[in-house]
């Protein structure tokens, strides 16, 4: 049997049915269109925009698939229909949600099947549940789900304080590669895991907040997987080659001058998205001896690089102040190798523990 909704509702119908083609919208765009529309110069990952939409496309298909459970009058038909959809989820949403977490950490290519090997159980609890018709394995089946959240927490959060640590080490700009925004994906994407282990029971409040959930879930993953740089190393320059042997182990306590030759000299720090790894190739070197050199020195790639642009910037300023130029800080940061103003800001205050208004007015002084 099926009832027929009342006006609150029908509220919630409209509300669900939101939910359910805003996924489907999303998970069209990032298929069928090639270029991004929230960052024009930002490439992201293939793979992890496949993956999402893919993502996209199980919400929808877990909208429809929940649908009839509103609309029937029987505890046991609501249950039975409650239960595939979760068993549906089991099987798409849930792994391509941890898939997704793994995407975005691009320092190494992560093995995918333990990802498998733990929704496995979940799969086989629901199918079992949906099989009997009845919920009673139905708790242990959840009190998993917790314990795998828990797990990919736990997992995560260390995963992405070595992502940290790799991005400072292989990149002079860590615009559109931050890693709290990883932290973020990962806490919703925990809550939604969240949302089925404790969700039950609590009525059309509940509903409610899931949908609205999933909509803030569907636009924020959108956009930041729109404004995730792929992270490939670029191929070497190939600018100094001719004075570098590329196969020449560069011993330690020389790569302080090469540096000073090949890099400050010739202000190649001003080179925007200047990777460690081209870094290395232009020195004659590889990316391990020149971490080990920048480790010994008590400093990362980044932080090295930064302190060479604040300082082109800091001269750059003096001489536009002495010959009374007109300028902005925006322009000076620029051509001191800045694309984004807000990165010079940050990199500006780690290096001289102020801001650079605060800095310009004491220096006027």
């Amino acid at each position: 049997m099926y009832k027929l909704p009342g006006q609150e509702e029908l509220l919630f119908y409209m509300l669900y049915t939101t939910a359910a083609v805003l996924s489907l919208i999303a998970c069209c765009y990032l298929l069928l269109r090639r270029g991004n529309a929230f960052a024009f110069d930002i490439k992201t990952p293939k793979r992890l925009r496949r993956c999402t939409a893919a993502l996209f496309a199980a919400m929808t298909l877990s909208h429809v698939a929940y649908l009839p459970g509103v609309f029937l009058t029987s505890d046991d038909d609501i249950l039975l229909c409650n239960l595939v959809g979760g068993l549906i989820d089991s099987m798409t949403v849930i792994p391509l949600a941890i898939l997704i977490m793994f995407y975005m950490l691009q320092d190494r290519r992560r093995a995918l099947w333990p990802i498998w090997a733990l929704v496995v159980p979940l799969v086989v609890g629901m199918a079992v549940c949906v099989v009997s018709h009845s919920d009673a394995f139905l708790s242990l089946v959840l009190g998993y789900l917790l314990l795998l959240g828990i797990g990919l927490v736990i997992y995560m959060v260390r995963a992405l304080i070595q992502y940290g640590r790799w991005l400072r080490d292989n990149y002079a700009d860590l615009e559109h590669k931050e890693v709290w925004q990883s932290f973020l994906v990962q806490a919703a994407i925990l809550l939604m895991l969240g949302f089925y282990a404790f969700g039950l029971g609590f009525g059309m409040a509940y509903e409610y907040v899931v949908q609205m959930c999933d909509i803030v879930f569907v636009c924020y993953l959108l956009w930041r997987v729109e404004t995730l740089s792929d992270l490939k190393i670029p191929q070497p320059l190939s600018i100094h080659e001719e004075t570098i042997s590329t196969g020449e182990q560069t011993a330690n306590d020389e790569i302080g001058a090469l540096l000073q030759q090949h890099c400050i000299d010739t202000q190649l720090y001003l080179q925007h998205d200047l990777t460690a790894s081209q870094l290395a190739k232009v020195i004659g070197t590889n990316r391990s001896y020149l971490s080990q050199y920048f480790s010994r020195q008590d400093t990362t790639y980044n932080a090295y690089i930064n302190n060479l642009r604040i300082n082109h910037f800091i001269r750059l300023y003096r001489e536009a102040v002495d010959s009374q130029r007109t300028f902005t800080t925006k322009q000076l940061a620029a051509a001191s190798g800045y694309r984004s103003y807000s990165t010079f800001t940050l990199a500006f205050k780690q290096r001289m523990g102020k801001n650079v208004t605060t800095w310009i007015s004491e220096l006027a002084e």
